[in-house]
């Protein structure tokens, strides 16, 4: 029996090789590839005896392609790298790296080669394990993933539609993600459509918007028949709207500096590309009427409802709106008679510190922890892999290669076309596409789409949430799954929930850690932590001290400001019950009915798209 090999570190060299660059006159370099980044050093003319910009990180890597010279003399093979390295100012720039695989004698041992290098590379962008003995060929990456895109050109201040086509196309054609792109055209269009696909030609839906279309998204998947299966479709979000909360918990999961606007969709866009995915907590709201709908985010009441709603009026802002709404409605602040009720959790968040500095109610209960600090019906038909809508496609193919329709001026992940124009000289011949796999198993054109539900994540079990018991109530519903730890809305409370009935500025109920992408409201808050986040802020607070709570509640340290109004508990349901007879009640920032509301966490019901995954492992 074999020894098992030794770990893999980030440091542990994969491979390593001499290679040429493009033009054929520049220099020649020295690469190493790691588990984490890829190593350039200059060889000649002159060797660098301190390297400048040779080190590349994956996190920074949207895909690479194969290519061949058109000149029939050139033996060479050429792997050409996309990279969206931060600029001096903080934001992201593209960048194509392209070397030469010329040390054999003939394109074809070349061509292995660079298929060698580009297929590591792939599978270390994908999470997926290499082979122990270094026989690394094309047939190790599956066939690609197939997405579809749900755009909401009205988004970011009518942005969307323009930063899709010029930085979401071509990053995940980069990726070689095979994809659909699809242009809603109204309020609960996307709704709809994930209500009548067929889920199993997908491996992924995501939409390019603000929250509100996932939220749209997620409560037509648990609106299906078969919501079971549906709810585990995996989802993701590129931020192209106002708030884009979500898309801020997903940047700072990934490990990206806080980021706003495009910089943040293009540090999404990235982790997208690396196709990392985790359990999605989602809460189950129970409306006034009886209605129920789904969260992933926030149920707000008071201070937050109001501006989310009233500052609608200045869309055109972008998220700008939410600083012009908060100042306009901290001139005219208001208080509202409620009582909140919650069961607290038993269990404490995986990483959150208890701290000393927030003051609790009298009935509250002691298991309130406080955060520290924010760590550093019929519709047309869907063509699988080939976008519906028109775009340059001359600039920028909609699909990948074994689409099921042809696509003009094809290239492997969009690379061909431009690296001729950013890298060609004089003399020099143009590149052409040279795909990993000509014909990739499983691909659209040839194979029947396999189960979606084939490789996803199970729901954990160790949130600290009691199982449902085989009688209870609403069990067999066939949209969701049933609240077992609510009684119905109205009844009086089981034992052992806290109460708390007052005068409140705002009342909070949050999710994952982010109210915008610049507000970390729960700062310990994970995708799938088993726990929803309870914020408030009692009558008597100052709007001095109010706007210092928000000011500060952009790096996550609001709860260490030492405001008496301030209360956090974590729990796994709650009950609000407004007793002022107006007002604005919000759920993922779309206003519902307004009146008593309940709500209860499912743990890892959902499925995120979060990038990047863990380090590959090595096959015994």
């Amino acid at each position: 029996m074999a020894p098992p090999l030794p770990p893999l570190t980030a440091s542990t060299p994969l491979l390593h090789g001499e290679f040429g660059s493009y033009p054929a006159r520049g220099p020649r370099f020295a690469l190493t590839l790691t588990p984490q980044a890829l190593h350039i050093q200059r060889l000649r003319p002159k060797p660098e005896a301190r390297p400048r910009g040779g080190l590349v990180p994956l996190a920074e890597v949207s895909g690479c392609c194969t290519l061949r010279s058109c000149s029939p003399s050139d033996s060479a093979a050429y792997l050409s790298i996309y990279t969206y390295p931060r600029g001096r100012r903080g934001g992201r720039r593209r960048a194509t790296r392209t070397f030469r695989a010329d040390r054999a004698a003939t394109y074809e041992e070349n061509r292995a080669e660079a298929q060698r290098w580009a297929t590591a590379l792939m599978c270390l962008l994908r999470g997926l394990p290499l082979p122990g003995d270094g026989e690394i060929t094309p047939e190790l990456l599956p066939r690609a993933p197939r997405l579809l895109l749900l755009v909401n050109p009205f988004g970011g201040r009518g942005l969307a539609w323009q930063w899709c086509q010029n930085h979401v196309v071509p990053m995940i054609s980069e990726a070689g993600l095979s994809f659909n792109l699809i242009q809603t055209e109204r309020q609960n269009h996307a709704r709809e459509l994930v209500q009548g696909i067929s889920l199993s030609e997908w491996d992924g839906i995501i939409t390019i918007s603000g929250d509100g279309l996932l939220y749209e998204v997620l409560n037509g998947l648990l609106e299906r028949p078969d919501w079971e299966e549906a709810v585990k479709m995996p989802v993701g979000i590129l931020p192209c709207g106002s708030g884009n909360a979500l898309a801020g918990a997903v940047n700072l999961h990934g490990g990206f500096e806080p980021a706003v606007g495009l910089d943040l969709l293009l540090n999404c866009s990235l982790l997208l590309c690396h196709s990392g995915r985790r359990p999605l907590d989602l809460l189950s709201v129970t409306l006034a009427s009886g209605t129920r709908c789904f969260s992933f985010l926030s149920v707000a009441w008071g201070f937050v409802s109001d501006v989310d709603i009233q500052s609608e009026r200045f869309r055109a802002l972008g998220s700008a709106r939410f600083t012009l709404g908060t100042v306009l409605r901290l001139a005219t602040l208001h208080t509202y008679r409620g009582r909140l009720s919650y069961l607290p959790a038993t269990l404490e968040p995986a990483s959150a510190t208890p701290t000393h500095g927030l003051p609790r109610a009298k009935s509250e209960l002691t298991l309130a922890l406080a955060p520290g600090p924010v760590p550093p019906l019929a519709h047309s038909p869907l063509h699988r892999s080939v976008s519906d809508l028109p775009l340059p496609l001359s600039q920028y193919p909609l699909g990948s290669p074994g689409s099921p329709e042809p696509l003009p001026n094809p290239s492997l992940n969009g690379g061909g076309p431009e690296v001729v124009r950013d890298w060609a000289g004089a003399g020099d011949a143009p590149l052409s596409p040279d795909p990993l796999l000509p014909s990739p198993p499983g691909s659209p054109g040839e194979a029947l789409p396999s189960s979606i539900t084939e490789g996803s994540l199970k729901i954990p079990t160790s949130s600290g949430v009691p199982p449902p018991p085989a009688d209870a109530p609403g069990a067999n519903s066939t949209c969701g799954p049933s609240d077992h730890l609510l009684p119905p809305l109205g009844a009086p409370l089981p034992p052992g929930w806290v109460t708390l009935e007052e005068d409140f500025v705002l009342i909070l109920a949050i999710s994952p850690s982010h109210l915008g992408a610049d507000l970390v409201a729960a700062p310990h808050a994970r995708f799938d932590d088993g726990l929803v986040h309870l914020c408030w802020v009692r009558g008597g607070i100052s709007r001095a001290m109010l706007l210092r709570l928000f000011l500060a509640m952009e790096h996550g340290s609001h709860f260490n400001v030492g405001c008496p109004q301030l209360g956090y508990a974590v729990a796994h349901a709650f009950r609000l019950e407004p007793l002022t007879p107006r007002g604005v009640l919000t759920v993922d920032g779309e206003q519902v009915e307004y009146g008593p509301v309940q709500a209860q966490l499912h743990p890892g019901l959902g499925t995120l798209l979060t990038g990047p995954p863990g380090c590959p492992r090595r096959k015994p």
